[in-house]
C-alpha cells in the first residue's frame, strides 16, 4: 500500500511548514499518526490506508523530516515544547472542533507522551496509542527509582536498558552522526532494516532518509539529557492510553514500562512478538488494535465483549482459524482464542456445529467470528476456503490444523480404504492448511503461527493404532520441518501432542476388522475409559495458546503424553515393549 490519493496541505507553525496528509472521511473520528526516527510519515503507509476505511486519518512529517521544512537553527529547534506547538497546529487544522486520537511510534510516541501529559493539550486528545517510545519523564523517574533503591534486579534492568540505548549516546556526539547518515549508513539503511528487522521494501524508506536522519539527531540532543536528569513531576496522562510493546524490540526493554499505571489512570496493555518497526512488519495487527481502542473510546465498542483472558493483550484483534472447531479440542481452542480477544474462523465439516462455535465465540470475547463448512481432506474446498478467508476476513495470524479422525485396528485388518481416509484427514488436511494459509502468511511478510494437532501416538508406538499413529507421526515430522523452514520468515510452527483427552473422537472412531455391533461396543468402552481419565480439552487449548506465545516447537499435553515423550527420547526400547501390550478394549 502507499499514500497515493492522500490529500496534502502545508501547516505553518513556529517558523516551519509541516507537510500534512489526510485520508478517509473528515466526518469520522480523526486519528493522527506521528512517525519516529529516522522515519518520515511514509512509515505509516501500510497502516494509514487500512485505518482510512473507518476513520479520518492524518499523517504529518515532523519538522525537518520528509517534506516539512527544518527549523533555523537546528540546535534548539526540536524541543518537546516546539513539537507540541506543531501537534496543536496540525490538530487545529484537521479537526478544530473535536479531540483527536493520537498514534505514535518511536520518537513519534516519545513526543506524543508529551502531548498527552501537558496541561495545554488537555481536551484536544481523545486517546493515545503508544508503541516503541516511552515518555522521557517516566523514563527519568524509572531511572531515579532504580538508582535510589538499587537491588540486583533493578541494577540488571538499568544495565540492560543502558546497553539497548547505545545509539542514544552515539547521536549525542557532534558531527559524526550527520556524516554517517549522509554517507554509508544512509545508503545501507534500507538493507539493514530488511535483514535485521525483516522490514519489506516498497515506498519506505524514502529518498529523504539521509537528510531526515541527520537533522533528526537534534531530537535527542535537544531533549534526552535535559528530561532524564530533570523529569517532570506532573507527567500524568489526561487521556486513555493503549501501550503496544513489541517483545523483540532491540532498543527498548519491556521492563521500562513497569509501574506505568501510576502515570496513566486508564491504561490498556498489549504485547506483540515482533521487533521495533511494527508499523511496517505488523500493520494488520496494529490496525485491529487501534480500531478497537478508538472505537471503544468513542463509545461504540465493536461487536463482542471486552477480552479478559490470560492472553488478552497478546491475541486481541488477531485472526485465528481453527479446523475441527465443531467439538472437542477444536471448539475449546476457538473459545480460548475468543476469550483472548481474537477474531475466530471456526471450520468444521459439520456446519451447524461450526456455527454454534462461532456464535459462542462472539459471546465470550471475539470481536468477530465466522463459521465455515469444509472437509479438510478436500483440496479444492480448502483452496476455496483460503481464498475466501483472505478476501473477506484477512490473512490468518494463527492457524490451528486440528481436524482429525480416529482409527483403531491391527495392520492387517486395516484396509487400503481405511488408510486413505485417515491419511486424507489427519495428514493431508494438515498439509492443505499449512500449504494454503502458511503461504499467505509468508507472502504477507508479517509473521504468524501454525499449530498442528498431532498426538502422543506420534512417538508412542501401539499395535492397536498403526494407521492413526503413522498419520500423527507424519504430522509431527511435517511440523518439525516447517518449524525450521519458516523460522526465517517469522512464522512459528508447533506440534501439539495430547494424550488421553475427553473428546468425542473415541465415540466416532472406526475400529477396523470388526462388525458394526463390535465397533459400537468398542466405541462405548473407549469413550468410557477416556471419560474416566477426564482430561478436559480446555487444558489442551490453554497449552496451544501458551505454545504460540512462547514459540514452542513440540508440546506434549497430559502427563502420559509427557512421560511417553521422555521415554521416546531416553528409553525407546522400553517404549517399544509397552507397545506390545494388548489395549484394554
Amino acid at each position: 500500500m502507499t499514500l497515493q490519493g492522500a490529500r496534502e496541505r502545508l501547516v505553518r507553525t513556529g517558523g516551519v511548514e509541516l507537510c500534512v496528509a489526510e485520508l478517509g472521511d473528515p466526518g469520522q473520528p480523526t486519528v493522527i499518526l506521528v512517525h519516529g526516527y529516522p522515519d518520515s510519515k511514509e512509515v505509516w503507509s501500510e497502516v494509514a490506508p487500512r485505518l482510512a476505511d473507518r476513520f479520518h486519518v492524518v499523517l504529518y512529517d515532523v519538522r525537518g523530516h520528509g517534506r516539512s521544512t527544518p527549523p533555523q537553527p537546528l540546535r534548539g529547534g526540536f524541543t518537546l515544547e516546539k513539537l507540541t506547538d506543531d501537534f496543536l497546529a496540525v490538530a487545529d487544522a484537521v479537526s478544530p472542533d473535536r479531540p483527536v486520537h493520537l498514534v505514535g511510534h518511536d520518537w513519534g510516541s516519545v513526543q506524543s507522551w508529551e502531548f498527552t501529559t501537558v496541561q495545554r493539550t488537555e481536551g484536544r486528545i481523545a486517546s493515545f496509542t503508544s508503541m516503541s517510545g516511552p515518555s522521557l519523564d517516566h523514563f527519568g523517574h524509572w531511572i531515579n527509582q532504580r538508582l535510589k533503591r538499587p537491588t540486583p534486579r533493578r541494577v540488571g534492568q538499568l544495565l540492560g536498558q543502558g546497553a539497548k540505548s547505545w545509539y542514544v549516546y552515539a547521536l549525542h556526539t557532534p558531527v559524526l552522526p550527520e556524516l554517517a547518515w549522509r554517507g554509508p549508513l544512509g545508503k545501507r539503511w534500507p538493507r539493514i532494516l530488511e535483514r535485521v528487522e525483516q522490514v519489506p521494501g516498497g515506498d519506505y524508506p524514502t529518498s529523504s532518509l539521509p537528510t531526515d536522519a541527520a537533522r533528526g539527531a537534534w531530537l535527542y540532543r535537544d531533549n534526552v539529557r535535559a528530561r532524564l536528569t530533570r523529569p517532570r513531576a506532573d507527567a500524568y496522562a489526561h487521556a486513555p492510553v493503549q501501550l503496544i510493546t513489541p517483545l523483540g524490540d532491540a532498543f527498548l526493554s519491556e521492563r521500562l514500562y513497569d509501574g506505568l499505571e501510576q502515570w496513566v489512570p486508564q491504561l490498556t496493555r498489549r504485547t506483540l512478538p515482533a521487533k521495533h518497526w511494527i508499523p511496517r512488519t505488523r500493520p494488520d495487527q496494529l490496525v485491529a488494535w487501534i480500531t478497537e481502542f478508538v472505537t471503544s473510546v468513542e463509545g461504540g465498542r465493536p461487536e463482542g465483549v471486552t477480552a479478559t483472558g490470560k492472553y488478552a493483550d497478546r491475541f486481541g484483534g488477531q485472526l485465528v482459524l481453527v479446523t475441527g472447531a465443531g467439538s472437542g479440542i477444536g471448539r475449546a481452542t476457538a473459545y480460548a482464542f475468543a476469550e483472548a480477544g481474537a477474531r475466530v474462523v471456526a471450520v468444521d465439516r459439520d456446519g451447524e456445529a461450526a456455527a454454534r462455535t462461532a456464535e459462542m465465540s462472539r459471546l465470550i470475547g471475539a470481536p468477530e467470528a465466522w463459521a465455515e463448512t469444509v472437509d479438510v481432506s478436500d483440496e479444492q474446498a480448502m483452496e476455496k476456503l483460503a481464498a475466501k478467508v483472505a478476501a473477506e476476513y484477512g490473512v490468518v495470524d494463527v492457524l490451528v490444523n486440528n481436524a482429525g479422525i480416529g482409527l483403531s485396528g491391527s495392520f492387517f485388518d486395516t484396509t487400503p480404504e481405511d488408510w486413505k481416509k485417515v491419511l486424507d484427514v489427519n495428514l493431508w488436511g494438515v498439509i492443505h492448511g499449512c500449504r494454503l494459509f502458511g503461504k499467505q502468511m509468508a507472502e504477507r511478510g508479517q509473521g504468524g503461527h501454525i499449530v498442528n494437532t498431532a498426538s502422543a501416538a506420534a512417538y508412542q508406538p501401539s499395535k492397536a493404532l498403526p494407521a492413526y499413529s503413522t498419520s500423527k507421526a507424519a504430522v509431527l515430522m511435517l511440523s518439525e520441518c516447517l518449524h525450521a523452514e519458516l523460522a526465517g520468515q517469522g512464522i512459528g510452527v508447533t506440534a501439539i501432542c495430547p494424550g488421553l483427552v475427553n473428546t468425542n473422537i473415541t465415540s466416532t472412531a472406526h475400529f477396523a476388522g470388526v462388525d458394526a455391533e463390535e465397533e459400537k461396543r468398542r466405541q462405548k468402552k473407549s469413550a468410557r475409559l477416556y471419560g474416566l481419565r477426564n482430561y478436559p480439552p480446555e487444558k489442551v487449548a490453554e497449552a496451544i495458546l501458551r505454545a504460540v506465545v512462547r514459540g514452542e516447537a513440540v508440546v506434549p499435553v497430559t502427563p502420559e503424553a509427557r512421560g511417553a515423550y521422555l521415554m521416546s527420547r531416553f528409553t525407546p526400547r522400553a517404549l517399544r515393549r509397552v507397545a506390545r501390550l494388548e489395549p484394554p478394549l
